[in-house]
């Protein structure tokens, strides 16, 4: 055999004895385990104890007030065109089509205040609603009694029926939270129940945001989206400091929630009585500003400018005047018109009330008897649709 055609021959024997070979080789695990046992310590054996402290607290709080917290799901029946409203603009009445009713459903959360069954929820969580479920964390679901509801607070109360006594949450002190405390939500974010999140407290006395007549919001950065409406905001003991009622859309992190305290006193009313009865006190105002309270002797913008005293009412009575600028009410300091709103709204009614006034460059403290407001058509058990917040 050439001595070429040997060489060629062996060169090819081996070349497939070597793909024969790597053919045989079964390939080996080389990812060992990780698993935490006494011999395998963790990455960090001493995580700071303040933050295994922290961080039991929010593990401690969650499995506290979960199970009082409810999600609520209200349904509302409106009535729809079938061929759509341009075509019944553009062919006029006599071509109108006869309207289909459309079921659309709105997405809430609610808190357990008594073991009997009474919820605190949003207003425009149920509002309008023909049939509301509650469904509790341990999957049970109720129908949902609305025992009243207060669309300018956005505060309703809700009732359900069990044979067994309810798990219920411990309402707080919202007067007593600063800002930069830590803030807890809890609720049903996009249906998804049980979610907890951890923020701080970002403000308080939160007013002239636009979201609802009596605004006195805190701020908080714990992430609120639609589903969280009529959840709790808790503090580190776990107690309830505030209701989530809104986000701002374009922006992030900035979530309000309804003092405790507030929602409280409205919810007590709702209970007893189905309405709010708030204070009035019979005058219009605006706000100061820079050149306006200077004008007026201040050295800083605060208080609310009196434009219009009305006749026979708790303000003419006490000797109000157009120009005064109230700066106190009941011992709390009026930051604006919207402040003065509530601090009114929330005041005893037949009771003197001392209000202090600038008149002239002179301080006055007048005592005024605050009366009540009739709102029977704008607060009460049974109200049209409206529009929600989420």
């Amino acid at each position: 055999m050439p001595r070429r055609f040997s060489q060629l021959l062996c060169g090819v024997a081996l070349s497939f004895g070597l793909v024969l070979a790597g053919c045989d080789e079964q390939p080996q695990a080389t990812i060992e385990k990780s698993i935490r046992t006494a011999e395998a310590r963790p990455p960090v054996e001493q995580p700071p104890a303040d933050l295994l402290t922290t961080q039991r607290a929010f593990t401690e709080v969650s499995a506290k007030v979960t199970p009082a917290v409810v999600n609520i799901r209200a349904e509302r029946v409106r009535v729809a065109s079938r061929l759509g409203p341009l075509f019944e603009d553009f062919f006029g009445d006599r071509f109108r089509a006869p309207r289909a009713p459309q079921s659309e459903q709105s997405l809430g959360s609610g808190f357990i205040i008594s073991a009997e069954g009474i919820i605190l929820t949003n207003a425009h969580v149920v509002d309008g609603a023909e049939q509301i479920k509650v469904r509790l964390p341990d999957q049970r679901v109720f129908p949902g009694e609305v025992l009243g509801l207060d669309p300018k607070t956005d505060v309703a109360v809700l009732k359900i029926k069990s044979d067994q006594p309810l798990p219920v949450t411990v309402l707080g002190d919202s007067d007593r939270i600063r800002v930069g405390q830590w803030a807890l939500a809890i609720g049903n974010p996009f249906g998804l129940d049980g979610t907890l999140t951890v923020g701080v407290v970002s403000a308080t006395e939160r007013a002239n945001v636009g979201i609802e007549d009596y605004e006195d919001f805190i701020q908080t950065d714990a992430s609120i989206n639609p589903g969280n409406s009529g959840g709790p905001l808790l503090n580190v003991y776990g107690e309830v400091v505030g209701m989530n009622t809104a986000i701002v859309a374009a922006g992030q992190g900035i979530g309000f929630a309804i003092p405790i305290n507030l929602a409280r006193q409205v919810a007590e009313q709702l209970i007893a009585n189905g309405e709010v009865t708030r204070g009035w006190l019979g005058v219009t105002m605006q706000p100061l500003d820079p050149a306006l309270a200077e004008s007026f002797g201040l050295d800083k913008v605060t208080g609310a400018l009196v434009t219009k005293v009305l006749p026979d009412t708790p303000a003419e009575r006490a000797g109000v005047r157009r120009g005064d600028v109230l700066l106190t009410f009941a011992g709390k300091t009026v930051r604006g018109v919207r402040e003065l709103q509530l601090l009114v709204a929330s005041a005893p009614i037949g009771k003197a009330v001392p209000v202090e006034i600038v008149r002239d460059g002179r301080r006055l403290t007048l005592s005024v008897v605050i009366t009540a407001r009739d709102e029977r058509p704008e607060s009460g058990r049974v109200r049209p649709p409206s529009k929600g917040k989420g």
